[in-house]
């Protein structure tokens, strides 16, 4: 099984990253781009066939290290 996990900095919590890129569009003719929020995308694959044991192990993986659930939300699908 595949599972494809999406982690981004909350809404409330400043990304200067995502800011740095916004500018850098806005110098490039890209004025239209009002905000960017930057994140990380993770494939992994799984040696389970069993769907809800795929989805407790991957929310314990972001939970313990994929994620820092302080300042980043995640979610993920399962294919």
């Amino acid at each position: 099984m595949k599972a494809t996990v999406y982690v981004t900095i909350r809404q409330n919590v400043l990304d200067p990253q995502g800011k740095a890129v916004r500018d850098a569009l806005a110098s490039l003719g890209f004025g239209e781009v009002k905000d960017v929020r930057i994140g990380k995308y993770m494939e992994l694959e799984l040696a389970t066939e069993n769907r809800a044991e795929a989805e407790a192990r991957v929310r314990d993986m972001c939970e313990k290290l994929l994620a820092n659930p302080v300042i980043e939300e995640y979610r993920f699908e399962l294919s």
